[in-house]
């Protein structure tokens, strides 16, 4: 049964949400606003807001729960050969929170197969620039002769990341600036990022469906962790572009 909340109620328990085989799975609950707090109070029990225009706020907490951990992320040898041509040609850049409201715009405005509309709603833009104002939310942005070409936009709390959106206006743009989350992640252990919902695309990377009670276990322990310093250009891809061991075994 879904809860609709009221002002200062606390979220149901996640487990409360729809099953797998309801015409909703995961729905948890619905209404309140999208303040900072509420969020905050949301992530950290892996809940998140997903809705369309003219509809209350929803909240949802699947299971199984999509996640993305960096040292199984998929790296084609074509995709290697991209990112060493990023790290070798100036054209090519990786910029982080330089414009996160455009980042989330260009996210809503990319064509999604399937979907008429957009759930970056301009409540959600608002609400989650307040999180990026308060530096708990990043943009990770790739750029190619001065222009955005493609990045993507999520919570970080301590160690866990949530990923929200991503968009590319050139190809592959959205991998490289998803590599560039992956290396940082790698190299500040963030163990797990969270892709919230399963897609094909996900899975191509190397994402993995998880259990929920599995994921709440590792959001408890990596909320709590403390946070990393968030900084990170091109260079971060390195380590991907010409590989290790474990690398070239994910390697396709």
């Amino acid at each position: 049964m879904v809860v609709w909340l009221e002002a200062n109620d606390p979220f149901p328990p996640a487990d409360n949400a729809l099953p797998a085989s309801s015409e909703a799975p995961g729905l948890l609950a619905a209404g309140l606003d999208l303040s900072p707090q509420r969020l905050l109070a949301a992530y950290r029990q892996g809940i998140f807001p997903w809705y369309s225009q003219g509809q209350p706020v929803l909240w949802w907490s699947p299971d199984p729960r999509m996640v993305l951990r960096p040292e199984q992320f998929v790296v084609s040898h074509n995709f290697r050969k991209l990112l060493r041509r990023v790290l070798r040609e100036d054209a090519w850049e990786i910029r982080l929170d330089a414009d996160f409201p455009a980042v989330m715009r260009a996210c809503a405005e990319a064509p999604r197969r399937g979907q008429d509309g957009t759930w970056i709603t301009p409540a959600i833009v608002a609400a989650y620039r307040a999180l990026h104002d308060a530096g708990l939310a990043h943009s990770i942005e790739t750029w190619y002769d001065g222009e955005r070409v493609g990045g993507l936009y999520g919570v970080a709390l301590g160690r866990m990341f949530y990923g929200e959106s991503m968009f590319a206006k050139r190809t592959d743009a959205s991998k490289i600036a998803l590599a560039a989350l992956v290396s940082f992640a790698r190299t500040h252990a963030i163990e797990v990022i969270d892709c919230q919902q399963s897609t094909a695309h996900l899975a191509s990377l190397g994402g993995g469906e998880i259990s929920r009670h599995a994921f709440l276990t590792h959001v408890q322990k990596a909320v709590a962790a403390p946070a990393p310093v968030w900084h990170l250009d091109k260079q971060i891809l390195t380590g991907l572009a010409y590989g290790n061991a474990a690398d070239k075994a994910h390697e396709v």
